[in-house]
């Protein structure tokens, strides 16, 4: 038996003295992990003996910041055991979180839940000042959720987000307790004013802002073009009696630069703010017109990649809130404040008040915050983070969080006491909306409308999607999903690592080269196609799985389709990057198709290309492309006024917890 073996074995049966000598013998032992990976410190962390814990923490040579690979620390193994004393000394001697979240944002204080350990689950609660059922977990909106802005009215929240190339443009969400959000509408509706079917992936709307004045709400936002002309940048305004909409046509304000906001002061007067840094220039009385020059108010305390400007006005200071850093790692918030508007700004001494500086935990670059405070007089920084996976992929793109804002003695502002984003947070002292704030993941398009969480690539055609019969038909677009001009592309965001759909389409006629069904979507340099196909040289329909990464095109096995049924079941089995596709003909019995064991493409780091902003997504799509004569402009065989469509009775996201 060799010595690491025999360290081991003294650690499980807890021989303190035997564990002693042999460190004392070869203090590098403490470094080693057993035959699953895991650390001795973690081995004796989980049997809860106190005098192990004490001897390995006080004198071997373990660090206490130390993670096993899915980000479980030592708090996480001693809270297994359930032993209040051992987790107790590494609470309050040690200086551990009982609400430090691992890789799936689980904490010691739910390892002690589940596990029945009402003990421990009580001294818990008691350190973290509120029963489990009072918590929440960040990020409080999944998926493609970035650049976060909220404006509370009374006792309602409201919520935009960027939107970039995808319609309805900016969506405006919901909130009673500023943890349960619903989109409710949007800013761009009309597809006149979108303006967004030139643009390639990653441009169009950035950045929102939301605001109320008067009686009105007012987005405003960064319209970023295409890289091909002199102007890439401009803002637009739109405003709204209802926070729903409909919105004003966009009003343009050509000054250059990214991430507006704007700020009604006292005196009536109304401002923008923009990046670099934080400029700030006068705006008429209806947020539509520039009215002086821009002029800067501070370049920001990190002096990097300096955006997101805020004001707010607050116990006679102007604090000015900016993100900087850069999106990566080091993204960050920072605050400064001046006695005037446009005084000279100081630079909080506690900057950044909002950063991620454990490069190993799920939750990273945090930044691009704005502050809100509730009815109750508590105030919260509503920022931008993402969870990375993997080597590195963050496949539901950014996402929002939220933590407390605290007043210092000094009347400066700090985000959950300077120790970064929180996995678990107690929850704002307001009435919970759980039943009228929640996203809808299943459809069976019975209603006369689609739900807000529906979207496009781009702006449909009129005619692209009709709900009929309780079914979803989707015309066959000329152009394939890897074109700007693709249309009628039905998606919505994913907003889990782990999660299944599952659709029910009607088998269409195809003609060779059409196909149809299900999609997993980044944007139309990269997405992969599950459905039916008619190939351009065969006579028959198959079920394949087809990836579009770059320039690159792999199609996978395939089968023919069953010509006899009616219906087709899909189904797509997620579990982080893999994904399972299984087809069935009576909605029981799935077969397998094909396994992707790694889907990085659809994650922003999956691909130099354009710009990668926004999240993975899933849907449906039609392909009739672009033939020739007799088969009309939409490929079908026939009249041209006979176009191809895709039919679904339903849709369904669902969650795997």
């Amino acid at each position: 038996m060799n010595t690491n073996r025999t360290l081991e074995d003294a650690i499980y049966i807890e021989n303190v003295s035997e564990i002693k000598r042999i460190l004392e013998r070869n203090p590098n032992l403490i470094d080693e992990v057993d035959s699953s990976g895991i650390a001795m410190p973690f081995l004796a962390a989980k049997t809860g003996n106190i005098d192990i814990i004490k001897y390995i923490v006080e004198y071997s040579r373990a660090s206490m910041n130390i993670y096993d690979n899915n980000h479980n620390g030592m708090l996480h193994y001693a809270a297994m055991s359930g032993n209040v004393n051992s987790c107790r000394y590494l609470v309050e001697r040690v200086g551990l979180s009982p609400t430090e979240g691992n890789n799936n944002l689980l904490t010691p204080y739910e390892i002690a839940h589940q596990n029945r350990f009402f003990e421990l689950e009580q001294y818990f609660k008691s350190v973290v000042g509120a029963d489990l059922k009072d918590c929440y977990h960040n990020p409080v909106r999944t998926g493609f959720f970035p650049d976060p802005s909220v404006v509370r009215v009374g006792e309602d929240y409201y919520m935009v987000n960027s939107s970039f190339i995808y319609y309805p443009c900016i969506p405006v969400s919901h909130s009673r307790d500023l943890i349960h959000w619903k989109i409710i509408g949007y800013a761009i509706t009309n597809p006149d004013w979108a303006n967004i079917d030139e643009l390639s992936g990653g441009r169009g709307y950035w950045a929102p802002d939301i605001s109320y004045y008067q009686g009105r709400y007012y987005i405003t936002a960064t319209y970023r073009m295409n890289d091909d002309g002199t102007v890439y940048r401009k803002q637009i305004v739109v405003s709204s009696e209802h926070p729903e909409g409909p919105y004003s046509k966009p009003a343009i304000i050509d000054e250059d630069g990214i991430d507006p906001s704007i700020f009604n002061d006292d005196d009536g007067k109304r401002y923008m703010l923009l990046n670099r840094g934080a400029r700030i220039f006068e705006l008429s009385s209806d947020a539509t017109r520039q009215i002086s020059k821009a002029t800067m108010l501070y370049y920001g305390d990190n002096k990097r990649a300096p955006e997101g400007p805020h004001l707010l006005k607050k116990d006679g200071y102007y604090y000015l809130f900016e993100a900087e850093g850069g999106t990566g790692p080091g993204h960050r918030i920072t605050v400064s404040r001046s006695r005037e508007l446009m005084g000279i700004y100081e630079p909080c001494p506690y900057n950044p008040i909002m950063r991620q500086n454990d490069e190993s935990a799920i939750i990273q670059r945090c930044g691009h915050g704005k502050p809100v405070q509730t009815q109750n007089g508590q105030w919260y920084m509503v920022y931008l983070c993402g969870r990375k996976i993997g080597a590195g992929y963050s496949i539901l793109g950014r996402e929002t969080a939220l933590d407390p804002i605290t007043w210092t003695a000094d009347g400066w502002p700090i985000v959950n006491n300077l120790d970064g984003p929180s996995a678990l947070q107690i929850k704002p002292d307001l009435p919970q909306d759980i039943e009228n704030a929640e996203d809808e993941y299943n459809d069976d398009f019975r209603n006369s409308y689609l739900g807000c969480d529906w979207c496009f690539p781009r702006v449909p055609e009129m005619d692209g999607i009709v709900l009929a019969n309780s079914y979803v038909k989707i015309k066959g677009s000329r152009y394939d999903l890897n074109s700007i001009y693709a249309k009628n592309v039905l998606l919505r965001r994913q907003q889990h690592f782990r999660f299944n759909v599952e659709a029910k389409m009607r088998i269409p006629v195809l003609q060779p080269g059409q196909d149809c069904g299900l999609t997993c979507y980044y944007d139309e340099n990269t997405f992969l196609k599950f459905g039916v196909f008619r190939p351009s040289d065969g006579d028959n329909m198959v079920v394949r799985v087809v990836e579009v990464i770059g320039d690159e095109v792999i199609s996978h096995e395939e089968i023919d389709v069953n010509a006899k049924e009616r219906h087709i079941f899909f189904r797509i089995e997620t579990n982080y990057l893999t994904r399972v596709f299984l087809y069935s003909y009576d909605e029981k019995n799935y077969e397998k198709l094909t396994v992707l064991n790694n889907v990085y493409y659809l994650c922003d780091e999956g691909l130099s290309a354009g710009k990668r902003f926004t999240g993975a997504m899933v849907g449906m799509y039609a392909h009739a492309g672009n033939t020739t004569s007799d088969r009309g402009v939409y490929g079908y065989a026939g009249k041209a006024d006979l176009p191809m469509y895709a039919e679904f009775d339903y849709f369904n996201y669902k969650p795997v917890e």
